[in-house]
């Protein structure tokens, strides 16, 4: 432990004696913890330092005062499996394994093959312990998607994202065995056991009993997403506080008498624990060895949905499109990154980033080899500061599901077509440096770019034989 301490402070010097020159590469600094929190469902306007009025997340708030905060950050698709796929694989929804929600009975998710390169196999060839607390969704228990085949030494929470939709669920997966949650009754709006309070323990133990070597924690949390349930110490704080009415459960999940209140605790609570994780990084000698990322898996769910009022707290930031969208609300998300002494205090960045940046990133602060294969960019120059900056050409979507859609980002502009299974769509085209609301479609005025879009989505991509994009697949026979 105290070599290591060493060794961390003698990369740490160089950095800073070198960060202004582009010589000094993400590679000197001896091999960080990561800590990877994704939420589920936070919109780009749900946390106070992204402009949210109404919810309080002091701690979130901090972290980016104390790191880097991200204005042009992606998730990699608008739903949950496709994005947290690519976020450990490195690719893009154009050549990804999964490429759209799809459940497997009893339960689960479809499953990614054996062979699959993932970012805690790369890092645990790397002497790393690798755990990982949350919502999986690549693979139901003893598939080839398992977990704890995919390069993690430890797992627990939920497996299937369906089984999410309740806070309060029957069990919980600790590695490969179920944990049964006495006290905790399908349908009841609260329980015994708070799986997120669950998951943020677990993922504090595995913190401390990881703490003398390097290690990779992935917290893919279930919260905001609906259900919207919460435990009464954190209700407390905002019931009656907002204007709120009863939701009656018409809309899918369960009823709640105080949604609103609800949803802005659970962000509090979600807010809370990471402040939690930071803290006992500090208190175990760890905060200056460690990068804490936290981000989101897709923009704000829709509507009234289960109860969510993403208009009322303007969950999406003033953003077109929600939840399932390529519209920039169903994709733009939070990113912050802490790394005190490493990542430079206080600033913000609006260097465009995705999901399937992850693996290069952590790969390349940690030392490891990148695969060849991937579509991600490391945006370690990003984060540590350096003047000499990462470029890309573009960055690529599609998604099969809501109507078939395709989206680029090509520097500030947006390139979109939606609706696609209801025949020839027409590319769109946004100028996010004016109009980041995608108001105001240039397409006619830019038919040079039209053009250049159409060649770009076309050859982005290979088909899914599981994920059929019928709309833009080449014929079969």
């Amino acid at each position: 432990m105290i070599a290591r301490r060493l060794a961390v402070a003698y990369a740490l010097a160089a950095v800073v004696l070198f960060s202004s020159s582009a010589c000094c590469s993400p590679r000197e600094v001896a091999r960080p913890n990561i800590v990877l929190i994704m939420a589920d469902d936070l919109g780009y306007g749900d946390l106070g330092c992204y402009g949210q009025t109404l919810i309080r997340t002091p701690r979130l708030d901090r972290m980016a005062d104390e790191g880097m905060r991200f204005t042009h950050a992606y998730a990699s698709a608008p739903v949950c499996a496709p994005t947290r796929c690519q976020l450990l694989t490195g690719k893009h929804s154009g050549h990804a394994f999964i490429r759209d929600n799809k459940e497997v009975q009893p339960e689960g998710q479809t499953p990614i093959p054996d062979n699959t390169q993932t970012l805690p196999k790369l890092l645990r060839e790397q002497g790393y312990a690798t755990g990982a607390t949350g919502k999986w969704a690549m693979g139901p228990p003893g598939s080839s998607g398992d977990p704890m085949r995919q390069g993690l030494d430890f797992f627990y929470g939920y497996n299937c994202q369906r089984q999410a939709h309740n806070f309060y669920p029957t069990h919980l997966w600790r590695n490969s065995t179920k944990e049964m949650l006495d006290g905790n009754t399908p349908g009841n709006l609260v329980g015994a056991h708070y799986a997120h309070d669950l998951i943020i323990d677990e993922a504090l133990d595995f913190i401390r009993r990881s703490k003398d070597t390097p290690f990779f924690l992935y917290v893919p949390v279930i919260i905001p997403h609906v259900a919207l349930q919460v435990p009464d110490d954190s209700l407390d704080e905002y019931r009656g506080q907002l204007d709120d009415a009863p939701y009656d459960g018409r809309q899918g999940y369960l009823p709640h008498p105080t949604p609103h209140a609800a949803y802005a605790a659970m962000v509090t609570r979600l807010d809370r624990d990471v402040g939690r994780i930071i803290d006992l990084l500090a208190e175990l000698g760890l905060e200056h060895d460690t990068i804490v990322i936290f981000t989101s898996d897709n923009g704000p769910t829709h509507g009234r949905v289960g109860g969510a009022d993403s208009a009322f707290f303007n969950s999406a930031g003033g953003l077109r499109g929600l939840k399932g969208s390529l519209y920039e609300g169903g994709i733009r998300v939070p990113f912050i990154a802490r790394w005190p002494g490493v990542v430079p205090p206080g600033t913000i960045s609006d260097f465009p980033c995705t999901s399937y940046d992850m693996m290069p990133t952590l790969l390349d602060l940690s030392g490891g080899a990148t695969p060849t294969d991937i579509d991600g960019t490391s945006i370690a120059p990003v984060l540590t500061g350096q003047s000499e900056q990462p470029t890309r050409e573009w960055l690529y979507w599609e998604f099969p599901g809501y109507g078939g859609q395709q989206a680029l980002r090509l520097g500030d502009l947006k390139a979109i077509r939606v609706q696609m299974h209801k025949g020839p769509a027409e590319i769109e085209i946004y100028d996010l440096a004016v109009d980041s609301a995608e108001t105001t479609n240039i397409a006619s005025n830019h038919p040079e770019l039209v053009a250049r879009a159409v060649d770009i989505m076309k050859h982005a991509r290979v088909a899914s034989p599981l994920f059929p994009f019928k709309a833009i697949d080449p014929p079969t026979e």
